[in-house]
């Protein structure tokens, strides 16, 4: 029977234990009908395995539970990888936009912590950064802020793609960055 299930694409729940998930929102939603309201709930949640990748997704369902459950499962399918510098910050500075809503990310030295609100603090705790510094301007709204988010940080470019994309050595990558502050520190 079960050997049945996984030939026909059946998934147990459990299959996926390494992701961890942050319900962002819930929205009651009502529609007017002819005997009156009808109320449904739509849910905005985070997916990470704390390793560098995340993804989010919503749903929408007449129970809470239920629209948790398919934001969960649209959260997995729509994940992108991210690569994070010493597995704990972002490479570079970047911002990201979607809408009105902006958003500014910068690397942090250690100890500093998840400095970011609400919606983006979420993202930050599911992609696995634990140091970094992040404000939101224009949009509060919790699906643009975190729209806006996950477009940075697919901008997000590591030492190692760079130095393919150049047809490069990574030191070769490394050095000119370290090159450009002596530089500075010699005319100076």
């Amino acid at each position: 029977m079960a050997r049945d299930e996984n030939r026909r694409g059946g998934r147990d729940r459990d299959e996926t234990p390494e992701f961890a998930d942050r319900l962002v929102a819930i929205n009651r939603v009502s529609k007017t009908v002819k005997g009156g309201k009808r109320f449904g709930f739509a849910a905005l949640v985070v997916v990470g395995d704390q390793k560098g990748r995340v993804g989010f997704g919503k749903g929408k369902a007449k129970e809470v539970p239920e629209a948790i459950r398919k934001a969960t499962e649209a959260a997995k399918r729509a994940m992108i990888r991210v690569p994070l510098r010493e597995g704990r910050t972002l490479h570079h500075d970047m911002e990201g936009r979607h809408g009105a809503g902006k958003v500014v990310m910068r690397t942090a030295p250690q100890g500093t912590g998840i400095i970011a609100g609400g919606p983006m603090r979420a993202v930050f705790e599911m992609l696995g950064v634990q140091d970094v510094v992040a404000k939101s301007n224009g949009s509060q709204n919790p699906y643009n802020m975190i729209r806006a988010t996950l477009n940075g940080l697919q901008k997000e470019s590591s030492p190692r793609m760079v130095a393919q994309r150049r047809g490069k050595k990574v030191a070769d990558i490394l050095k000119k960055g370290d090159e450009a502050p002596a530089a500075e520190a010699a005319e100076a």
